[in-house]
This record gives C-alpha cells, sequence and structure tokens, in this order.
C-alpha cells in the first residue's frame, strides 16, 4: 500500500488498474494514453467481505463475483447482492472490481444505486492519511470522482440494516445481463407503526452521476405505505433526473421508465418490509 501511495503520489499522469476491465478497453482505443500504471490487484489489504460489527466491509479489490457469492452481502446488503446477481458476465465479474465500479465513474455503474440507499461510505487512503466520506460525495460528474492525486479507495462500509427494513434494486436493459443499464433504481424502506419512518431511493443512467431521488423520498416520508400512494410519488422522480438520449435510449423513454422502476423497487421494498 505504501509503495502504491507513493508511486501514484510522484506520478500524477498514472492511472490505477485493478480489473481493468474499462481502463484497458479505453486504452486499446486510444481514448486514454496514460504515462504510467499502477497495477494494485496484490495488496491484499484491499480484498475480502468482513463483518466487522456495525459495518459490512468490502475491500476495494473485491470482484463483483466474490459479491455475488457471499452469504454477507446477500444478508446484510441485498440490493447490492441481487446487482450483482445481473452484473456482465462470468468473465468479467471475475475481473471487475467494486473499487474499481465506482472509481471508473460511469453513471450506469450499478454497484452505485444500491450502495446509496444502503447509506455506504468509502474510505481512502493517500500519503497523509485518509477519509471516510459518504458514498453519494464521492462522484462528481461521469468519469470524475473526488480522489485527490495520490489517494486510493480502499474498503466500502455498509451499516447493518434493521429488522424493519426491506430493499430492492432492479435495472432495465436491452438484455437481463452483459450491458450497462438504460435506467436502475434500488429502494431502501423501513416501516414502523403502519408508516413510512424512512427511505432511500437512487437511480443509475439517468444523470451525471448515480442520483438520490429525494423528490419522492420527501413525498413517502410519514405516509401508510400504500400502492396509490407508491404511485404517485414515483411521479416526482422526474425532479430529480437529468437524462440524456444516447445509444441505447431515449431521454424521454428513461424519463418513463424511471417513473416505473422507481415504484416497482419501492413496492417490493415495502413487501420485504413486512408491510
Amino acid at each position: 500500500m505504501e509503495d502504491a501511495l507513493r508511486f501514484l503520489s510522484e506520478r500524477p499522469d498514472a492511472k490505477v488498474v485493478a480489473g481493468g476491465t474499462d481502463l484497458v478497453v479505453q486504452m486499446r482505443m486510444g481514448k486514454l494514453k496514460p504515462a504510467a500504471v499502477a497495477d494494485i490487484r496484490g495488496i491484499r489489504e484491499l480484498r475480502g467481505i468482513r463483518d466487522s460489527g456495525d459495518y459490512l466491509e468490502i475491500g476495494a479489490l473485491t470482484t463483483i463475483e466474490e459479491v455475488r457469492e457471499s452469504s454477507l452481502v446477500k444478508r446484510f446488503a441485498p440490493p447490492l447482492w441481487e446487482a450483482a446477481q445481473e452484473f456482465a458476465t462470468w468473465q468479467i465479474r471475475n475481473m471487475g472490481t467494486v473499487g474499481g465500479n465506482l472509481c471508473n465513474a460511469s453513471p450506469a455503474a450499478d454497484t452505485a444505486p444500491p450502495l446509496i440507499v444502503l447509506d455506504a461510505k468509502v474510505r481512502t487512503a493517500n500519503p497523509g492519511g485518509g477519509r471516510t466520506m459518504h458514498l453519494e460525495e464521492f462522484f462528481k460528474g461521469p468519469g470524475e470522482t473526488v480522489l485527490e492525486r495520490g489517494e486510493l479507495l480502499t474498503h466500502i462500509l455498509i451499516p447493518k440494516p434493521g429488522d424493519s427494513a426491506g430493499y430492492s434494486f432492479q435495472r432495465l436493459g436491452r438484455r437481463t445481463a452483459h450491458i450497462l443499464s438504460i435506467v436502475s433504481a434500488a429502494a431502501a424502506v423501513g416501516v414502523e407503526d403502519g408508516r413510512i419512518s424512512w427511505v432511500r431511493v437512487a437511480l443509475g443512467s439517468v444523470a451525471p452521476t448515480p442520483v438520490r431521488a429525494r423528490s419522492v423520498e420527501g413525498e413517502l416520508i410519514g405516509k401508510a405505505p400504500r400502492s396509490e400512494t407508491i404511485r404517485s410519488a414515483s411521479e416526482k422522480v422526474l425532479n430529480d433526473i437529468k437524462p440524456i438520449s444516447d445509444v441505447r435510449a431515449s431521454a424521454e423513454y428513461r424519463r418513463a421508465m424511471s417513473i416505473v422502476l422507481v415504484r416497482r423497487v419501492l413496492e417490493k421494498a415495502v413487501r420485504r418490509a413486512g408491510a
């Protein structure tokens, strides 16, 4: 770790490679031409999934396939586990890492919405120590994070869910897996005394970064989790997203499907919360 941080602080033009499922592709296409590449795959302390008491701790070099097969993730981070079930191909899942998927900062990163609704934090390391922040604060724009020169993402910290919580993740693509999402959505809901006590909704592929649907959340707090209430609140997602048209879908289609997916993940999360 010390060697990697020192190398990156001395070489601001260097790129970090872990699984390489995006970086290597861009280098081969000539989109990126870094003067140096730091291969961090051998740093053992950045691997693994651990129960650390109040948190589920996932090392940044943990592969998507390891997340997919983890009973700890399935138990304590169910929407992340659901996202991993539909993530790309077997070959990509065995190379691609959770940290790489986040640091790539694609608006379509399927690990981001589940981790945001799980209220996850990320921990970084730099030559002067490190810092911890909520994942929502990590993204600055397409392909851009808050990581500074000589800084590495090291771990993802996920608070353990309460007994009254329900979670869900869904994605929409031209196929179930293998390709980038047209829209993805995740929801987390807490229900107490027949009312929604807290809720988090996040989406991918509909804004420059993974985005939190706070307008939807505000409509649901304190209300009974009825279908008509959820349906009405889901339409508020249009206040939170800024989709674009590209080769995968039009902005209009993304807006329409955002409403549909938000409703679906909320309804499933509510059912899983026992309400």
